[in-house]
Formats: C-alpha cells, sequence, structure tokens
C-alpha cells in the first residue's frame, strides 16, 4: 500500500501550482482591484460575480457562498477529490513525480486512483483511434465509411479523437492489463464489465466519441452502433457514470469550445456528437452537446462560467438548436422553462427544412452551418409561437385563449423593460388589441402559484420534478374550476383518465378539441386522442401513453387528474361511476361545443348582413349551417333535461 506524500512535496505542490491557472479551467476571471481577480462561482448559482482570487496570495474566498481555501482544497472541492488525489493531480500537471514516506508503491502505479482512471481512459483513447485508422481492418472501414458519409475525414477524426471499438470480446481490457491497469480498476473505470467468462469490453464493433472534461482528460466515451448483428440495439451507448465521470457535469466538445466561448460569450448546444463536429468544422467553434441526458441545471452553470453570464455586463449569447418536429419543440419549450437561470439572452436555430447541423453542413455547406446560428430566433419568440400553434387564432374563443395562454411568458419576462414591447409584438402575432393583451399578462402576474403550471419542462420516467422558485420560468394559469363548464371538463377528464373503458373510443373521438374551453383541459384530451387503450395492460401503461403525448407544460396537472377523485358516488360494488354520470359528462362537453360553434357563426352571419355582402349563396349555407346546429342543440338539451 502506498504511504503518505511528502510534506515537501505537498509545499511544492502548492508553491508551483498556479491558482490563477487551475481556477481558469473552471471560470472566467476578469480584473476586480488591485491584485484580485472575479469571476461567477463554481459552487453556488449566482448572476453577479462574488468569487474572487489572489493570484499572489494563491487563495480564493466567495462573497456569496463562504467557501474559500488554497489551490489544492480548490481543486478536492471542483473535482469532488480527496486531499492526496488533488494533490496528485496538481503534480502531474507540473510533471512532478511525488514521494511517499513508506517507499511502498508497485511498479506502475504511483499515480492515485482518479489519475489512474484517467490513464486508463487516455490509453484506450489511443487503442480505438488506432483501430480506426487501421486500413486493414474490415469492420473499422465500416465505421470509417460512417464518417465519409457526413463528410469527416481523417483529419476531422483525429481532431476530435473519434475510434473504432472492436469486434473482440476482451481486446480492450487485455490491452490494458498489459500495461498495468488492474481488473478492479478497468470495471470502475466504466470501460469493462465482469461476466461469467471473465472481464469483457463495454464497447464493441462502434464508432467511439471521447467525452472530456474542460481540462481536457478523457473521461469517458460515446459509441455509436454500426452493425446489425450487434446484441445491443441502442443506437448510442454511453459510460455510465463513474469516479471520473458524471454526465450532468460534462459537454461533448467543451474542452475545443471553451476558447472561443469565453472570447465571444457565446455558447451553442447542439444535439449530438456529430453536430458538434458539424459545428466546429464549418466554424461554429462554441459548440457543445450533452452526453447521454437532457441538458440541465448543471450545464448552465458550467456554461455561465466560461461565459461570464453576468448581470451586469453586456448580455451573452446562448443558441439551441433543435430539430423542427414535436420532440423537438419539447425540448426547445424545456429550454425555455429554465430560460430564467440565464443573463444571456437565449436563441432557438431551427433549419427551415428540419436538418441538423451535421446534415446541413453535408448538403448545404459551412455557410448553411454559421447562417443557422447567426440567424436563430429568440428564444421567447419561438416558445410564444410554438404554444399558440395549438390555438384556432381564426376564432374569437382561440384568440382569447392564446392570449391566456401565452401571457404568463409575458409577464415573466426578466427585463422589466421589454415587456410593454413584448406585449405589443404578442398583440400583433394574435390579433388582438394591446390593450387586451395587457389585461391578460396583468392578470397573470397576479395570479397564484398554485393556480400557474410550469411551462414545458421534459423529464425522462426515471427523473424528478424540478421546483421552480417564485419567480421562476414562465406558466400558465391553472384551469378555473370554478366555472361549472371547466368543472365538467375536468370530470370528463378524470373518467377517460381513470375509468377509460367507460366511453366508447368513437365516442371520445366525436368529440372536437375545442370543446374544452381551458387550454390544459384541450392539451390533456388532445393527448387521450393519441392513445390507444389496451385492457390487457396495466391502467399505468395507458396514463404513460397519454403523458407521453401531452405537453410537457400539463404532466403534472395530468398527474393530478389521474389521482383526483370524481364529486360523485361510486357504485359500491365496482367503485366506479354510474353510467348515467359519465354519459351526463359528454353531453354537458358537447353542449358547450355546439353552443360556441353556433356563436361562431352568428358572428359571420351578422358580419354579412351588415356588410351587405353579395354572396347569396354563401350566406344561404352559414344559415343552413347555423339551423343544423340550433337543431343539434335542442336535441341534447332535451335529452339532458330527461335524464
Amino acid at each position: 500500500m502506498a504511504g503518505l506524500i511528502h510534506p515537501d512535496d505537498i509545499a511544492a505542490v502548492k508553491e508551483r501550482s498556479s491558482i490563477e491557472d487551475v481556477v481558469r479551467e473552471h471560470v472566467t476571471l476578469r480584473p476586480a482591484g488591485v491584485g484580485s481577480l472575479k469571476g461567477l462561482c463554481p459552487f453556488h448559482d449566482e448572476k453577479t460575480p462574488s468569487f474572487t482570487i489572489r493570484p499572489a496570495l494563491g487563495t480564493y474566498h466567495c462573497f456569496g457562498c463562504g467557501e474559500g481555501g488554497d489551490v489544492i482544497s480548490f481543486v478536492q472541492k471542483v473535482d469532488h477529490l480527496p486531499f492526496a488525489d488533488a494533490v496528485e493531480r496538481l503534480a502531474a500537471k507540473l510533471g512532478m513525480e511525488l514521494r511517499r514516506t513508506d517507499g511502498g508503491e508497485r511498479p506502475g502505479m504511483s499515480l492515485s486512483g482518479r489519475s489512474r482512471l484517467i490513464e486508463a481512459h487516455r490509453v484506450a483513447q489511443e487503442f480505438y483511434e488506432g483501430h480506426l485508422r487501421d486500413l486493414g481492418n474490415q469492420r473499422a472501414r465500416v465505421a470509417r465509411d460512417f464518417l465519409r458519409a457526413r463528410d469527416f475525414n481523417g483529419e476531422a477524426a483525429a481532431r476530435f479523437g473519434v475510434g473504432f471499438a472492436p469486434m473482440g470480446f476482451d481486446e480492450l481490457s487485455s490491452h490494458l492489463r498489459a500495461r498495468g491497469f488492474t481488473e478492479d480498476e478497468l470495471v470502475t473505470s466504466g470501460l469493462a464489465g465482469r461476466g461469467a467468462r471473465g472481464l469483457y469490453d463495454r464497447f464493441r464493433g462502434r464508432l467511439v466519441w471521447p467525452i472530456r472534461n474542460a481540462a481536457g482528460d478523457t473521461v469517458g466515451f460515446g459509441a455509436r452502433r454500426l452493425f446489425d448483428d450487434d446484441r445491443i440495439e441502442a443506437k448510442y451507448l454511453n459510460t455510465a457514470e463513474t469516479p471520473i465521470y458524471k454526465k450532468s457535469q460534462v459537454l461533448y466538445g467543451l474542452d475545443l469550445a471553451r476558447r472561443a466561448m469565453a472570447k465571444q460569450r457565446e455558447a451553442v448546444i447542439v444535439e449530438g456528437y456529430t453536430d458538434v463536429m458539424a459545428a466546429h468544422l464549418s466554424g461554429v467553434e462554441t459548440a457543445v452537446a450533452t452526453c447521454g441526458t437532457a441538458f440541465g441545471v448543471d450545464h448552465i452553470k458550467i456554461l455561465r462560467r466560461i461565459i461570464r453570464d453576468e448581470a451586469d455586463l453586456t448580455p451573452a449569447r446562448v443558441v439551441f438548436t433543435f430539430d423542427g418536429d414535436a420532440a423537438g419543440q419539447k425540448a426547445a419549450m424545456k429550454a425555455f422553462a429554465e430560460d430564467q437561470r440565464w443573463a444571456a439572452q437565449s436563441y432557438v436555430a431551427v433549419a427551415p427544412d428540419g436538418m441538423d447541423p451535421c446534415d446541413l453542413r453535408k448538403a448545404k455547406g459551412p455557410e448553411a452551418v454559421q447562417a443557422l446560428i447567426a440567424d436563430a430566433t429568440s428564444m421567447f419568440e419561438f416558445a410564444v409561437r410554438t404554444t399558440l400553434a395549438r390555438f384556432d387564432l381564426s376564432t374569437p374563443e382561440g384568440r382569447v385563449a392564446g392570449a391566456r395562454a401565452v401571457a404568463p411568458m409575458v409577464a415573466t419576462v426578466r427585463d422589466p423593460g421589454l415587456r410593454p414591447e413584448y406585449t405589443r409584438e404578442v398583440a400583433g402575432w394574435l390579433g388582438i388589441s394591446i390593450e387586451q393583451m395587457q389585461g391578460e399578462v396583468s392578470r397573470a402576474a397576479r395570479a397564484p402559484r398554485g393556480e400557474r403550471f410550469p411551462t414545458a419542462e421534459v423529464r425522462g420516467p426515471a427523473e424528478a420534478s424540478t421546483a421552480y422558485p417564485q419567480d421562476g420560468p414562465p406558466v400558465l394559469p391553472g384551469p378555473d374550476l370554478r366555472d361549472p363548464v371547466v368543472h365538467a371538463e375536468r370530470q370528463l377528464l378524470q373518467v377517460l383518465v381513470q375509468f377509460p373503458d367507460m366511453v366508447d373510443p368513437a365516442g371520445v373521438a366525436a368529440i372536437p378539441v375545442e370543446a374544452f374551453t381551458a387550454p390544459a383541459h384541450r392539451a390533456v384530451f388532445e393527448a387521450i386522442l393519441t392513445a390507444t387503450y389496451d385492457p390487457a395492460r396495466p391502467l399505468t401503461a395507458w396514463v404513460e401513453q397519454i403523458r407521453a403525448a401531452a405537453p410537457v407544460v400539463v404532466h403534472d396537472y395530468l398527474a393530478e387528474v389521474a389521482v383526483a377523485e370524481l364529486p360523485t358516488a361510486l357504485d359500491e360494488h365496482t367503485m366506479r361511476p354510474q353510467r348515467r354520470y359519465v354519459e351526463a359528462l359528454l353531453a354537458r362537453v358537447h353542449e358547450v361545443s355546439l353552443t360556441r360553434s353556433i356563436a361562431n357563426l352568428m358572428v359571420q352571419v351578422r358580419q354579412r348582413d351588415s356588410a351587405g355582402t353579395e354572396q347569396p349563396e354563401q350566406t344561404r349555407e352559414l344559415y343552413a349551417q347555423l339551423q343544423d346546429l340550433q337543431r343539434k342543440l335542442a336535441s341534447l338539451r332535451e335529452e339532458l333535461a330527461g335524464r
């Protein structure tokens, strides 16, 4: 067992290590008085820099959270290391060989556990890169063809450290063991697993990208499926979390992008490894991507420190690129929900034809990728227009519902000076008066927290709900259950979610989406229409189908609908609502829909009469539609009266 590090060596490491250089790997610093530098604290979330270092003294202190110390304690804290590992990490940067008090180290074991895991990954990256370059390896040729098909040549592969994991059961493991690494180290590193036949390589027959931390150390890999006979069907595999790899705290490409990010005060977040490559090769050198996880709060903290996203500076620029499909819109809305965490101006870049940066570069060249980022739409405009797309803005009801849906977004805009301008802009998109929109924004601003919904929070099945502060992300007004119509909508949704076999699917499909007046109810009902109930499967599968199809803005409300008790007595034997109760709810919602349609037609008829339009055939058609709807409404009301 290795002994303690010699005290003289600890003192030498502390003396020779520049605290400024070490801190700059994690914090963007700027002058703050004589002999001091200041930046955003890496240990707590803040918008005004309070983290200060004194290079001459080799110390740091945060006046916000109280953390402070020397260069060794900084490395311990920021990288979550024990004291000895922090010293050895600094010594490795200095090229120092540390002495131990008992001299009991084995050959090849001079580095600490963490440093050895990083060294194992460095050797693994060289191993993978060598196999990709091996022209005699026919399997590797498929990997090279994959890259060439996306216009990545050998130089590009080398720039990003791309490699190929061979097909053998334990080729990498054998290579690393020959280099002096133990089985336990390989398993702990995530490079190998332990099975009945011994060690086996985690990645086999796949194209691999090295995932590096901000300091440039390889700490994990992302691997892309290439062959149909790959027993693992997942298109991408990523290193599992290890002592050196936390997926929420790394961004692919950050080691290459951080210098340009700090200089330009810009961050571009793309969706995959090839998108990062394409962006950098196109001149967008501020691009990064997450590694097998959603973009989250920890990623925001990392980027804010690098781009100096500070409230008292000119706003930095953050651009998100998303696919143009529904999943891309959900991802964009989630990013908007976190927008309050930035002081920067946020933007969304979606190519008109939905291509990602990799496809765009191949199809239209590097200039198209540059233009995509340069011409990005403001996050606010994208979020509002995405929300309004759910409403029929050609009707008065649709315009009012749309205004109420987006009013909280305007009300929670960070910069109060921008709110009047955004109010005017949104009023123009909706086709309503500025005064009407101002009224909706004022009501949204006064709404209690309990009557709001977080907008577009996207979570995986195992991810916990995010709690937002009162001044957090934009929200939507909750359905006003004091309104009897809205209350009836809510009860019908409870029946459809909790007792899906009580309503004939054809009857559900016959209900127009516009029958639901509350935006949240409409969103839940639209999701129900896309789901298929299977009585042979658990009810949880039905609810999960609805949840997957519903906008994330209503996920919490859907959970409430799924468990809330109906305000009616249930049959004591079946514990289900009475059939008459369910039928009455259906009829009530149909009645509201018919009444609204009649009102819309009446407006059109009056407009034609007042304008004296000489189109008698179209006018007669409107009257015929109106009479038909009025007959249906009268019949339905008779049916309701007889219940």
